[in-house]
């Protein structure tokens, strides 16, 4: 693991700057782990322990000098689905798989890949997230008792409907200051944490105010332990890989995005440039390690990077520091935490969602009113009405779909002649006509990637509009950027229709990508290299030169140049029976 630039040129002022941001990003991130970590259905020191120790690892061996890991709001729906079919512990297994799938994503070097996923995707799905997180806080906003958790939105919406007459106006005072707080503190005093303001503040009220008349971390998970997390090896077994791969899948794709993109945002804010390869490793070993200690999934986290960049940081020591401030907070005063209202994190949450939500940007793209318009909005209702993996999996699809239907609108194939009336003989298509089209050279220019969602609709045009008998198909094809396989297999049947009525295949101007994938398929060689030419003209004079000169004679064609003078030409056949008449 190479650490150079890391902490080039570190200075004594370099720490001072790592302790004050380290402390203020570790003071925002305590709230935040608990309140993922519940929403996510697990108790809230999870979120506590996953802090810690992925923080730490994730700024160790990281690919971004600025990155803050830990728990994140994206996790929030597949954790919570995963916990409610499969159970906690196999939560665990899962999220060490995804720890092991991140490292060899990062040792194959595919981080670069991840910016290939198309924007509207991911906009969909992070605005879906954001809607099912703010939706899951309505019922710890409003105190509502008694509910069930269930895995989609339709029956949660439901459960807070049935439960909707047992509002606890306790709880909604509580919540509102909290929101009070969030919304206010960052316009007064915009370096002090809102969220750990609000939750202080808050927590205050409903204790001092109206003790016991709002549920707590206590009362609904228990005192939260100052103790240490104990390391856990989970029972893995070959039956539960199975089970869970699907799942770690799903962790590690969207935890390699997620980081990345907070990667990104960290190289935009300071100018500095990530390894995006080792932040996938860095993420990997983070998650492996995590889940021996109770933690669950962690990633980059793109509000805390940013904070800890406006703090001043320097270093990956800072987010080393951000984990050891939550450490000591959690083992100094972990058994007031447990006094602090379920409606108190419910606005800290909703905020998050809000924030996360990409709302202009989803704007933007619905007003474009494209296909991806279609894409964003069926990945959005996918990711809240089923889940994650289905929204992602049909996003992509349908991405992949459109794509290839837009390529394939790219290629042209028109039949073209040089233009008598452009000093330089320029072919274009607009020349051929009806009575100008030459019987015996059919030249066509072919324009965009000749790939198998478009090599049919090339085979069908040049086919359909050539008559060669023993004639010459010309293929203009420099403008073609990219041939598959698929193309090339078109190709060949269109040379083979043409080589086996006596006709040949002359081509000018391939590009290099083309033209290697015809010499590994043998079809360059089929065509014969002297029928390839670097220009059309070339191209043109070869043609020429194997034309039927008995079907020049008295054509009135005139496609070409040379064409007036072939078609007056004798034939020694005629020449020789003049003479003999003389």
């Amino acid at each position: 693991m190479k650490w150079t630039g890391r902490f080039e040129g570190y200075r004594f002022s370099c720490l001072r700057n790592d302790l004050i941001s380290g402390l203020l990003v570790g003071i925002i991130a305590i709230p935040l782990g608990m309140a993922f970590a519940i929403a996510s259905g697990v108790k809230p020191e999870y979120g506590i322990y996953t802090t810690v120790i992925a923080g730490i690892l994730i700024s160790l061996f990281g690919g971004s000098k600025y990155q803050i890991g830990g728990p994140t709001g994206a996790f929030i729906p597949i954790l919570l689905a995963i916990v409610m079919q499969y159970g906690y512990e196999n939560l665990l297994i899962a999220g060490f798989m995804a720890g092991i799938l991140l490292v060899l994503m990062g040792l194959f070097k595919l981080g670069g890949l991840i910016k290939f996923i198309p924007r509207p995707v991911t906009v969909g799905f992070t605005s879906g997230i954001a809607v099912i997180i703010f939706s899951g806080q309505i019922g710890n906003f409003l105190g509502l008792e008694g509910m069930k958790r269930h895995e989609h939105f339709w029956p949660s919406m439901k459960e807070i409907a049935i439960h909707l007459p047992g509002v606890n106006g306790y709880s909604v005072l509580t919540a509102s200051v909290c929101l009070a707080a969030i919304l206010v503190v960052p316009k007064i005093a915009p370096k002090i944490p809102a969220s750990l303001v609000g939750l202080v503040v808050s927590s205050l009220l409903a204790a001092l105010l109206y003790p016991g008349h709002v549920a707590t971390i206590g009362s609904a998970y228990g005192a939260i332990p100052s103790a240490l997390p104990q390391f856990h090896l989970p029972d893995i077994t070959w039956d539960r890989v199975e089970m869970l791969l699907r799942p770690a899948i799903v962790i590690a794709l969207l935890g390699g995005i997620e980081s990345l993109l907070s990667a990104v945002v960290a190289d935009g804010m300071t100018g500095s440039r990530h390894n995006s390869n080792r932040e996938l490793i860095g993420q990997g070993i983070a998650n492996m390690v995590t889940p021996l200690f109770g933690g669950i999934p962690a990633t980059g986290a793109i509000a805390r990077t940013a904070t800890n960049i406006k703090s001043g940081a320097a270093s990956p020591l800072s987010g080393v520091i951000h984990g050891l401030v939550v450490l000591l907070v959690l083992v100094l005063f972990a058994p007031y935490a447990s006094h602090i209202p379920l409606a108190s994190m419910a606005p800290i949450l909703m905020v998050v969602a809000w924030n996360m939500s990409e709302r202009h940007e989803f704007m933007r793209l619905l007003r474009t009113k494209t296909s991806d318009s279609i894409v964003l909005l069926l990945t959005f209702a996918l990711t809240v009405f089923t889940d994650l993996t289905t929204a992602v999996e049909i996003g992509l699809a349908l991405t992949a779909v459109l794509f290839v239907k837009r390529m394939s609108e790219l290629l042209a194939v028109s039949k073209v002649l040089p233009d008598p009336n452009d000093k330089h003989h320029k072919v274009k298509a607009h020349v051929v006509e009806e009575g100008k089209d030459c019987p015996q050279i059919s030249m066509y220019t072919v324009e965009g990637p000749l790939f198998f969602g478009a090599a049919s609709r090339f085979a069908r045009t040049v086919l359909d509009k050539s008559r060669i008998g023993r004639g010459v198909l010309l293929l203009r094809l420099g403008r073609v950027p990219f041939m598959d396989t698929t193309g090339e297999a078109i190709l060949a049947g269109v040379v083979d229709h043409v080589q086996q009525n006596g006709g040949q295949v002359v081509v000018s101007g391939i590009r290099t990508q083309p033209r290697e994938v015809l010499a590994k398929t043998g079809l360059l060689k089929r065509i014969g290299e002297e029928r390839f030419f670097a220009h059309t003209g070339e191209a043109l004079q070869y043609a020429l030169t194997q034309l039927d000169r008995d079907k020049c004679l008295n054509c009135r064609h005139f496609a070409f140049r040379e064409c007036q003078a072939l078609s007056q030409a004798e034939l020694p056949a005629e020449r020789k029976l003049r003479a003999t008449k003389a």
